[in-house]
């Protein structure tokens, strides 16, 4: 008993009390006609699609730098390697791993610019990294309309110029890593694939920070003058960091778009940022320190409340108020760790 008060006493109150609501709707979801199975599902599902897009706030954090608000940096690189796959025709597994590969090769090239302005705003990181995300998604929205794609699932029917607003993936790689090797528990449905990739992502990322460049970049986070002391080159290890996490952002996208099915362009990256800051903030992350664990945490948190609030509040109340609950929970909770005193991750 004594080490639960313990625990309790350690989790955030805006995480307590969220985790505390997520309680109330699955016990308010059992007194309607909602069924928990496919809620469950949806959940699952929703954690596998966004987890690997929390995952690229580690590495920034750690290095010192903050959340990653210039995600969309990343998102874009990851829509690029998919649409050159889309315009290759690769379809299946292989349109998968090029789409990949492709945004690995594109987001390493960007996250090096990317990188190198936040090393001369130092400080500011977070405030450039938000402006950063809005003048690249307007730029590119400008680009989508130029870039010379020709394939016709992906251009405008009328003129035969500029890519659409939102793709179909069904003939190219949508839900393939949903529907590889997935199976039902009655009505409770399991995307095996995707819960692979996102857990192995984990793993790779968790192992990366095993490696000596990985302990450097903890080391500048934690202290730089120490981490200079050792030998350690505090510029190098903050670009490395930045690199990572657009790539990690890159092939996020590419995840959330297959279990999704459509690719989305023009401003859909911008909202993608901000659920992912949030999702890492309520698994127990500071803007100084996060882990895998919190990444794990904020995902099933964040995700699963989403899923359950829109049902079951709409057979309450009667309207949908999702969205603003979600706005409330995400920019809530980015306020919260913002002006908090730092502190460690728990």
């Amino acid at each position: 008993m004594d080490k639960f008060i313990e625990w309790i006493k350690k989790v955030d109150i805006p995480t307590l009390i969220i985790f505390l609501f997520l309680i109330a709707l699955f016990i308010l979801a059992a007194f309607t006609n909602v069924s928990i199975p496919s809620l469950l599902s949806d959940s699952i599902r929703r954690i596998g699609m966004n987890g690997v897009l929390v995952l690229a706030m580690v590495p920034t954090i750690r290095v010192g730098t903050g959340p990653n608000f210039g995600l969309p940096v990343g998102i874009i690189g990851g829509l690029l390697g998919a649409l050159i796959s889309m315009q290759l025709g690769l379809a299946g597994f292989a349109g998968l791993w090029i789409a990949v590969l492709l945004a690995i090769l594109i987001c390493t090239v960007i996250g090096l610019g990317y990188a190198w302005l936040l090393e001369k705003v130092r400080g500011q990181e977070m405030m450039v990294g938000t402006y950063m995300g809005y003048s690249i998604v307007a730029f590119m929205s400008i680009l989508w309309l130029m870039l010379p794609f020709t394939n016709p699932d992906m251009i405008w029917a009328i003129g035969g110029r500029g890519l659409r607003y939102t793709l179909a993936l069904d003939r190219y790689f949508g839900h393939i890593l949903n529907n590889f090797l997935k199976f039902k528990i009655g009505g409770f449905e399991i995307p095996t694939g995707l819960l692979l990739f996102f857990a192995g992502s984990c793993l790779v990322v968790y192992l990366f920070f095993r490696t000596r460049v990985g302990l450097a970049i903890d080391l500048v986070g934690q202290n730089e003058r120490y981490a200079i002391s050792s030998g350690v080159n505090p510029r190098r290890a903050r670009l490395m960091a930045v690199v990572l996490s657009t790539v990690i952002a890159g092939v996020g996208i590419i995840v959330y778009a297959q279990s999704y099915g459509f690719l989305q362009l023009y401003q859909a990256p911008l909202f993608m940022t901000f659920p992912a800051v949030a999702s890492i903030l309520i698994g127990g992350a500071s803007i100084k320190r996060a882990s895998i664990r919190n990444v794990v945490v904020g995902t099933v948190v964040f995700q699963t409340l989403l899923t359950i609030a829109l049902p079951v509040l709409s057979q309450v109340t009667r309207g949908d108020i999702t969205e603003v609950m979600r706005l409330i929970v995400s920019n809530g909770m980015i306020l919260y760790a913002l002006t908090r005193a730092p502190r460690e991750a728990s």
